[in-house]
């Protein structure tokens, strides 16, 4: 099922106790959400459970920092981003995020669980910056290059800095 949903200036801030819990298939399709995911989303459970996890994707994350994401978890190892999501009104929140390969008792990948609480004020002023960066870059390269374009950006930003992706995620 797809909403189409304008995002609105409405913000939604999570409490420092609550943490969204999901599970997704290898495809990205939620096959577990916690209440706080249902009541910051806005969605029904009905309505997660089987939907891509992008359902809660806000226009404002670059496509680029989704292929890091994407790129990390598929050498099996866990990633960190500060995400902004749209709630199905329109609304949004900034979540910490942690997503860590599902393994099976072979070490086999069978699907990937996220456990995400409140954002830092200070952290998401620093990545909302470098998301804008980000996403006129995608927008200049077009849709075909979108991610290449973005993710070359934010690694020179990294350079400049002279640190990796989560050495500048965790010191946020």
């Amino acid at each position: 099922m797809k909403y189409k949903t304008e995002p609105t200036q409405q913000e939604r801030v999570m409490r420092d106790d609550d943490f969204i819990v999901s599970k997704t298939d290898l495809k990205g399709r939620i096959t577990y959400c916690n209440r706080v995911f249902i009541e910051f989303s806005g969605y029904a459970e009905s309505d997660l459970l089987g939907a891509q996890h992008n359902i809660v994707r806000h226009p404002d994350m670059p496509r680029g920092v989704f292929k890091f994401l994407w790129d990390t978890l598929a050498t099996g190892k866990e990633c960190f981003a500060y995400v902004k999501n749209m709630s199905k009104d329109g609304s949004y929140y900034w979540v910490f995020a942690n997503i860590t390969p599902d393994l099976d008792e072979q070490g086999n990948t069978v699907g990937y669980f996220s456990v995400r609480r409140k954002a830092k004020p200070a952290a998401i002023a620093v990545v909302t910056d470098v998301y804008k960066l980000m996403l006129e870059e995608e927008r200049f390269a077009g849709p075909k290059d979108a991610c290449e374009a973005s993710l070359v950006l934010l690694n020179g930003i990294l350079k400049q800095k002279g640190v990796s992706y989560e050495q500048l995620i965790l010191s946020l």
